[in-house]
C-alpha cells in the first residue's frame, strides 16, 4: 500500500512551487511556446525528433544536432514531478549545448500513475542508452526537479555506462517526503520503492562526476533535497543566488552561464 496518499498541508505546501513564484502559473505554457519556436528555428537535417528507444508511446527522445561534430553527448531528463510535461515542452533547454558544439537529447518517459518511479528510472537508463549509440565522445547527464531525480538515479551503480558528469538541478534525492504530499496518491510511492529509488539514499558509481545545482529562492525543501545530496554523495552543490524553482534551469539555454560551465566545462 502506497504511503500517505492522503497527503498533509505542510506536506503540500513544502513541495508547492508555482504559488510562490510570481507568474508561476505562466511558466509552463511559456515552456512550451519557446520549445516550439526553438524546434522550427533548428536547421534541416539538425533535429531528429521521435527516435525510439523502447515501445511504450512515450520511449521516445528527440535529438538536436551541433552544426559539425559533436563534441559530446548532453541528455536532458524532464521535470513535472513524474506527472506532467513530456520532450516537447523543453526544447529551448538545448540551446547551450548545441551552442557550445554538444549534441543534446531530450527523451520523454511514461508519466504517473500509468508508471511507477521505478520504472521511469529504468525508462531513463534505456534513453541514455539509445542516445549514446547515436553520438560519440564525452557523455553528460542533466535533469530538473523530477528530472533532477532520474539524473542522480543515472549515476547510481545501476545507471548506464560511460558517463562522465551528471548534474541533478533542484533535485528530489531523497523521496520519503513525498509520502506526505497528497500526490503520492498518484504516485503511490511505498517504503520499499522509497527506499530503493532515492537517490540519497544509494551510492553514486565511482568515475561519475556530480555536480548538485539549485536556486538561491527556491522552496525549503527543495534547498534541504540538493543538500542532502551533496552531502551523502560527497559532491559539489552551489546555490545560484536569485533564481527559483522554475527559472533556475534558464541557465541550460546560455552556452556562457555559470551552470554550463559547471556542467561542460573540461571535457
Amino acid at each position: 500500500m502506497a504511503a500517505g496518499t492522503e497527503g498533509t498541508a505542510e506536506g503540500d505546501r513544502a513541495y508547492a512551487n508555482a504559488a510562490f513564484i510570481r507568474g508561476g502559473e505562466r511558466y509552463f505554457a511559456r515552456w512550451t511556446a519557446r520549445a516550439a519556436a526553438f524546434r522550427r528555428s533548428m536547421p534541416p537535417g539538425r533535429l531528429r525528433e521521435g527516435l525510439r528507444y523502447g515501445p511504450a508511446p512515450r520511449e521516445a527522445f528527440d535529438l538536436f544536432l551541433p552544426g559539425g561534430p559533436a563534441r559530446g553527448l548532453l541528455v536532458v531528463l524532464h521535470g513535472g514531478y513524474w506527472m506532467a510535461t513530456g520532450r516537447g515542452d523543453w526544447s529551448h533547454l538545448a540551446a547551450g549545448g548545441l551552442a557550445r558544439g554538444w549534441a543534446v537529447a531530450i527523451p520523454s518517459y511514461t508519466l504517473a500513475p500509468e508508471a511507477r518511479i521505478a520504472a521511469m528510472a529504468r525508462q531513463a537508463v534505456r534513453a541514455v542508452g539509445a542516445a549514446r549509440a547515436l553520438v560519440p565522445g564525452p557523455l553528460v547527464v542533466a535533469g530538473h526537479s523530477a528530472g533532477g531525480h532520474l539524473a542522480a538515479r543515472m549515476a547510481c551503480t545501476d545507471g548506464p555506462r560511460g558517463l562522465s558528469r551528471v548534474m541533478p538541478i533542484s533535485p528530489l534525492a531523497d523521496l520519503g517526503p513525498l509520502a506526505a504530499t497528497a500526490m503520492n496518491a498518484t504516485l503511490g510511492l511505498d517504503a520499499a520503492e522509497i527506499a530503493r529509488e532515492s537517490p540519497a539514499r544509494l551510492r553514486p558509481r565511482r568515475g561519475v562526476a556530480v555536480h548538485v545545482w539549485v536556486g538561491g529562492q527556491e522552496r525549503p525543501a527543495f534547498l534541504w533535497q540538493a543538500r542532502t545530496l551533496s552531502e551523502a554523495w560527497g559532491c559539489p552543490w552551489t546555490v545560484e543566488a536569485g533564481r527559483h524553482h522554475f527559472d533556475v534551469i534558464e541557465g541550460l539555454e546560455a552556452a556562457g552561464s555559470p551552470l554550463m560551465a559547471a556542467l561542460l566545462d573540461g571535457l
